[in-house]
């Protein structure tokens, strides 16, 4: 009896043993993460907004880990063609997201889109915003937005709006302000921002809501007017130029952002990981000044927070996409 007992008390000890090895592996592998390259996906392509702040986070990324994370640029059909990869990728935090608000547009703007950026995604941190500014031609009579749009008021049909293309940020922008404004004005869609300015210069066009990045130095030579920002708060780049907020839009708060997410069901550590060197990474005066120079401002969150933050963006833009008529198949 007691050789039985004995042996039953070996066999209990060699798997406490072995769960005990499993554990501490399992433990190992999970804090080593990551333990190879990592793929930051950006559905646009280099040299853009969306992939340079990309870039910035993924060398933040690479030197607090040891790890490479290496910016992967897919661009095609409005972003989708990144961004479905990445949802049909494992979730096991290698391939990741780096998410523009375009996306959050596209959810509505294309019928047929692929993946669903709330259902298919984890979301792990936003990165950055960058304002929208309001610039009109100079030669435009109005110096305040209560101007315009007194004026568009005065002179229905006759203004018009440039965008850096059909369901842009910057072609929603102004379609909310078309919508709240209650103004009849024509839009007027280009293959970038570039030549949108180029025409709002030139008096082809009127006003146009732009990246503060591109428009703002033309503001600042006299060659365009600027009226407002459109986020709540003024931007560091232009303290004394009011927010939409302030000139009679409470409810207008738009910019272009920016962070990262994952495939959905990643794991919690692996968000919380990266989650947590973004933030430290937001405080870096290398960061700041080249947030700076790009007109961006660091946007802090939890991993909740930012999925509340992604949901509400998704439900304001089909209100605006739907109201405009907006649609690409």
């Amino acid at each position: 009896m007691s050789q039985k007992l004995a042996l039953l008390r070996k066999a209990v000890a060699t798997v406490a043993g072995a769960c005990a090895v499993m554990t501490f592996g399992a433990t190992t592998a999970q804090a080593a993460y990551p333990d190879k390259p990592v793929r930051i996906i950006v559905g646009f392509s280099a040299g853009g907004t969306t992939d340079v702040i990309a870039r910035i986070m993924a060398k933040e990324l690479t030197e607090a880990t040891g790890q490479s994370f290496v910016v992967e640029n897919k661009p095609g059909a409005g972003s989708n063609i990144g961004a479905e990869y990445v949802a049909r990728a494992p979730a096991d935090g290698y391939t990741l997201y780096f998410v523009a608000v375009t996306s959050a547009i596209n959810q509505t703007l294309y019928p047929k889109i692929k993946f669903d950026l709330v259902k298919d995604f984890t979301p792990i941190a936003l990165a950055a915003k960058v304002p929208n500014v309001l610039v009109v031609n100079p030669q435009v009579p109005v110096k305040s937005v209560k101007e315009l749009v007194d004026y568009a008021k005065a002179h229905p049909g006759k203004l018009n709006f440039a965008s850096s293309g059909s369901g842009t940020s910057i072609h929603m922008a102004g379609e909310l302000f078309k919508q709240q404004a209650g103004i009849e004005v024509q839009h007027v869609p280009y293959k970038g921002s570039g030549p949108a300015i180029t025409d709002l210069i030139g008096g082809q066009v009127q006003f146009m809501f732009d990246n503060m990045p591109s428009s703002w130095p033309h503001a600042q030579s006299g060659k365009l007017r600027a009226l407002a920002v459109t986020t709540k708060e003024r931007s560091p780049s232009a303290p004394d130029l009011p927010t939409m907020a302030e000139s009679g839009f409470p409810n207008f708060d738009v910019s272009s952002w920016f962070g990262l997410i994952a495939p959905a069901n990643t794991p919690p550590d692996v968000v919380n990981k990266l989650n947590g060197i973004m933030e430290k990474a937001l405080d870096k005066p290398e960061v700041k000044r080249s947030y700076e120079q790009l007109g961006a401002v660091a946007a802090k969150t939890t991993p909740a927070e930012f999925g509340q933050f992604i949901k509400s963006e998704v439900a304001q833009w089909a209100v605006v996409v739907k109201a405009s008529g907006a649609t690409v198949d």
